[in-house]
């Protein structure tokens, strides 16, 4: 379906313009450069709308029969004997993402889909009674702990920032015009909360069984995310969680010092590297701001095109970052390494589940609970990258781990 506007509506839909920028934007350069965002004076906030999950519905380029299907899998699955695509391996998948699914469709009937394309609501009311707070200092410990507690494997704080939050909202399955953000509150700071996610079941990527790692993640983080929002809001202060709706949650994620950007799109952490999933809540609290940090990924990924390689669609580049994406499923103005998120997403509709062979074979996805791989990561971030690069190459640590071999383990583990 063509388009006729800078805005990428289909040809006669409304442009949706974007909404008037109530920040001023320039307030935030000393923190892009720290993070190192290059960004355009062309930059262009981005619509929900025009991320390939919901392109799918309107864009005959990313629209297919077999959409339907890659939707419908999470709760009429076609199990089949192919190793990791069994009624046990789908049966995990879809307990993992029980809860995330629970929470997106108990807004059906009011349109909304928390946690994929609206915020999470809230059920427990604004105290009236706002406490005392402390010191800023204490205050952010205090958040911190509260979010450890919840279960959150990360945390980090960064200033809110209009410009990744989406212009607009969509619905998937609808073909009418998008609809208004609804993330509205007087927020000063954007708290990150990160959850790792399995490693051994990451390493059986491309798999229904592997795809259970992803869900678990959206299951947890939809429950302690709510609970954290949840937590300030009886302090007397606005609150609003998300998940991966509302705005753009990378930037902040880097903002706050979980990693860096990688090649393949993700962030890379020190904890986890790229295998970990990110919500946030916004809030209209005053807290200390967590430092962008920086590691050698950006230096270590200009070498290493692994993701890239690996890639089953071609969908990840190879090249230098650059400021234009391939289609409108990117943000214009942003230098940085664009995936083809077309050619990505039609790939996952082919197999039927998601894929995440990026992550697996990023040399960065290690067990950072041994401590080789914690001394490894270090000289990966030094001029001792490149032998790094070839060690891993050569012994190909991240290598397909076969489904079956999962169960396995689990078996092993269980006996007394």
């Amino acid at each position: 379906m063509a388009s006729d506007n800078q805005s990428g509506a289909p040809r006669g839909w409304p442009a949706n313009e974007p909404p008037r920028s109530t920040q001023d934007w320039s307030r935030f350069a000393e923190s892009d450069r720290e993070a190192g965002f290059e960004i355009g004076e062309n930059f262009q906030r981005f619509s929900q709308r025009n991320d390939a999950f919901n392109r799918a519905w309107w864009d005959e380029a990313v629209m297919s029969p077999l959409v339907a299907a890659f939707y419908g899998a999470h709760l009429d699955p076609k199990p089949r004997k192919a190793d990791g695509f069994t009624q046990w391996d789908y049966a995990l998948l879809n307990s993992a993402w029980s809860v995330a699914r629970d929470f997106a469709a108990r807004g059906r009937q009011t349109g909304r889909r928390e946690g994929f394309l609206d915020p999470f609501q809230s059920f427990l009311p604004q105290s009236e009674n706002q406490v005392e707070l402390p010191s800023i200092e204490e205050t952010t410990a205090r958040i911190k702990q509260v979010a450890k507690f919840l279960g959150a494997d990360m945390v980090g704080i960064t200033e809110y920032d209009e410009r990744w939050v989406y212009t607009h909202s969509a619905e998937i399955g609808s073909t009418r015009e998008a609809k208004p953000n609804d993330l509205d509150g007087q927020f000063n700071s954007v708290i990150v909360l990160a959850h790792g996610m399995d490693f051994d079941l990451v390493r059986t990527y491309p798999a229904a069984l592997a795809a259970a790692a992803t869900g678990r993640e959206y299951s947890r983080e939809a429950a302690i995310v709510s609970s954290l929002a949840s937590f300030i809001r009886a302090l007397g202060y606005e609150a609003v969680g998300s998940s991966n709706d509302s705005a753009i949650t990378i930037p902040y994620a880097i903002k706050a010092g979980m990693g860096e950007y990688g090649r393949n799109q993700m962030v890379i952490t020190e904890e986890f590297g790229p295998r970990v999933r990110f919500s946030k809540v916004f809030t209209g609290l005053q807290l200390v701001y967590d430092k962008p940090k920086k590691f050698g990924v950006r230096q270590f990924c200009e070498i290493c095109t692994k993701c890239a390689d690996n890639c089953p669609p071609r969908a990840l580049p190879k090249g230098p970052p650059r400021e234009a994406g391939p289609n409108r499923s990117n943000i214009v103005g942003v230098t940085k390494w664009s995936a083809d998120c077309e050619k990505c997403f039609t790939y996952w509709t082919k197999i039927n589940v998601d894929c995440a062979i990026c992550m697996r074979v990023c040399p960065f996805n290690k067990d950072y609970s041994k401590w080789i791989w914690r001394l490894a990561r270090r000289l990966m971030g030094t001029s001792w990258r490149r032998l790094m690069l070839s060690i891993d190459d050569r012994f190909d640590f991240n290598r397909r781990r076969l489904p079956k071999d999962w169960w396995r383990l689990t078996m092993t583990d269980s006996k007394p």
